[in-house]
This record gives structure tokens, C-alpha cells and sequence, in this order.
């Protein structure tokens, strides 16, 4: 549990502020009496919603601007406490059709975050949202930090450059940064127009309309999940300790789930249709990682964290969620 006077009249700036995850953090930041400012492009692909930050929007302070727009983000940095540094390109396919703006925002623009820090605000804290991906095919599971790094595409390549750039930021100047390696996320917020952020985004909008979800390939793939609030406790956490700095750690869960059973249980919570397995497209089977689930001891032993929120409760949370508020986030007349 993150000691509630830690971020208190705190000045914290979340990039990616309007997407995902950042727009459920600034809400926890907000009840904790923190000043937040939150930027996002709100360029459509990448999952900016201003409907992310309902019912706080008055009690935070929004800037529309890129990441790489260097100039922008040595403004905003000027003053903060905190950076949770989440923007990013998330698409695995987009980075391979696409490997320069996957290079530009996930790479250059996390070096020139960390020269504007360097040169007018070297005692902000910084956390950095990076990805399991980068592991690669895992060659043992649970994949603890020490696991060899293997990416299999360009976005776990330009990832991995953000994440050993904040690293050395820290050994070098001081700058007191850390990055959690993310693995799948999941909650009211995410994506759900297609599968850019996370394929579970596409299957709980299929639910919702009462379609088929499409499980690639056997469904036998293993995955670990964790819901939204869990993540935003480890970001909590990290950024509050000391003991973090320079570190990096997994995040991760327990349950350990293969897609068609996944998928069975969703259709079981969404009162949903069925599912079909259907081929990888060519594309996505290139860059597939198989199983994958972490080893997250690290975080635990050192900062206290651990996933509060099991898979069937978190699931039918979002469900919920998108139930309700599905025209805010996918354009259909009716979803019964």
C-alpha cells in the first residue's frame, strides 16, 4: 500500500496521461492530493480518450502535445515532482510497418524527456512503463529480470532503448529513474476499437456486440494478466521508493491462463456467443513470443507489491465497464 501523504500537493506529470493506463493513474493521483498534468497527442491510434479522465477532468490539467516535440516537454517538465513516463507506441504490428515513428516516439523521444531532466530538473523521479515483449521467446518460465533479452520485433527493440536510456540517465547524472517491465494489462480505459493495445481489447468489444472471438492459432498459449489498478499500484509504489531507483522490475500474476480457456471465461462473464480458433495471420506469427508469464518476486521482496485483483473479478469489471460506456470508445447504435 502506497502511503497516501507521499504524493500529497505533489507535482506529477503523466505523458500518455488521456490513454490507459495513465488516465487510471491520474485518478489515484488525484485522490491522493497530487497537482497532475497529463499529456497525450490524442493521435487516434494510440488510445488517448478524453472520456478516460470523466468526472476528473476539473482536478487535473490537460496539455495536448507529443512526446516528441522536444520543446513541449522541457516546458512541462520545469517544476514536477514526478514523471510517469507511460506514452508509447504499443502496437507490435504497427512497429513493423511502421519502425520509424515506432523509433521516434518510443526511443528518441524518451532521450530528449531525459536531456530536458538533465539539464533543468535533475531531482524529478521517473518512472518508466516498459514491456515484457522485450524478453522475447522465452527460454524458461517464469521469466525473472535476469532472463536473456531477445526481442522479436522492432518495438521491443526501441522499448528496451527508452528503458537503458532512463538506466543510464540514473548510473550517469543521478536522476533518479526506474522501469517496470508491464505484461498484460487489462481494465475499463484500454483500447477496445481494435487489437493495437492488447488483443483482449478487440475480444471484449466482440462480447459486447455479441460477435465470436478469434483465438489464434490452438489457444493453448499460456499468459499472465494484470488489472489496471494492480498495475497503477506498482507505479505508485516505485515511484514513492528510493529502494527503486535504478532498478527494474516485472510485474506479473499468479494465475496463469491459456487463450481458450481465457476465452471460455470471458464468454461466460460477457453472456457472449463462442469462440473460434482461426490461423495466425502471416504477420502476427512471426513476431508471436508463445507462452509467456512472469516471475515477479523482485517487486514483492523489494517494494511490497503484489496483484490484488484475480482474472474473473478484473474481467467482469471491464465487461461492466464497456457495457455502460461502450459509445465512448467504439462508434455502434446498440449493444445489448
Amino acid at each position: 500500500m502506497v502511503d497516501q501523504n507521499i504524493y500529497s500537493d505533489k507535482a506529477v506529470l503523466i505523458t500518455g496521461g488521456l490513454g490507459f493506463i495513465g488516465s487510471n493513474l491520474a485518478r489515484a493521483l488525484v485522490a491522493q492530493g497530487a497537482k497532475v498534468t497529463v499529456v497525450d497527442s490524442l493521435i487516434p491510434q494510440y488510445g488517448g480518450n478524453p472520456f478516460n479522465i470523466d468526472g476528473i477532468r476539473d482536478k487535473v490539467a490537460v496539455n495536448v502535445c507529443d512526446v516528441r516535440d522536444p520543446f513541449a516537454m522541457a516546458y512541462l517538465l520545469q517544476g514536477k515532482d514526478y514523471l510517469f513516463n507511460l506514452a508509447g507506441q504499443t502496437s507490435h504490428i504497427d512497429s513493423m510497418t511502421d519502425p520509424q515513428t515506432d523509433l521516434d516516439i518510443n526511443a528518441s523521444a524518451q532521450l530528449s524527456i531525459l536531456e530536458a531532466c538533465r539539464k533543468a530538473n535533475t531531482g524529478i523521479k521517473i518512472v518508466f512503463a516498459s514491456t515484457r515483449q522485450l524478453y522475447g521467446k522465452p527460454q524458461y518460465l517464469p521469466v525473472d529480470e535476469k532472463h536473456p533479452i531477445h526481442p522479436v520485433d522492432v518495438n521491443g527493440i526501441n522499448k528496451l532503448a527508452g528503458e537503458l536510456y532512463h538506466l543510464v540517465y540514473h548510473n550517469v547524472y543521478g536522476i533518479r529513474t526506474c522501469a517496470l517491465r508491464l505484461t498484460n494489462t487489462y481494465g475499463p480505459g484500454m483500447r477496445v476499437m481494435d487489437a493495437r493495445q492488447t488483443f483482449l481489447g478487440i475480444w471484449v468489444r466482440l462480447l459486447v456486440e455479441g460477435k465470436p472471438i478469434r483465438v489464434f492459432g490452438d489457444g493453448l498459449q499460456l499468459r499472465d494478466f494484470n488489472y489496471v489498478d494492480d498495475c497503477v499500484e506498482a507505479l505508485l509504489l516505485a515511484g514513492a521508493s528510493d529502494e527503486a531507483n535504478g532498478k527494474i522490475y516485472n510485474l506479473g500474476s499468479t494465475e496463469i491462463i491459456d487463450l481458450k480457456t481465457l476465452a471460455a471465461m470471458m464468454i461466460e462473464l460477457g453472456r457472449g456467443t463462442n469462440f473460434e480458433l482461426v490461423p495466425f495471420p502471416s504477420a502476427r506469427k512471426a513476431i508471436d513470443i508463445g507462452d509467456y508469464y512472469s516471475d515477479f518476486s523482485l517487486i514483492t521482496r523489494e517494494l511490497g507489491w503484489q496483484p490484488k485483483i484475480g482474472l474473473r473479478e478484473g474481467l467482469q469489471r471491464t465487461l461492466d465497464y464497456y457495457r455502460a460506456h461502450h459509445h465512448y470508445y467504439w462508434d455502434h447504435e446498440a449493444c445489448s
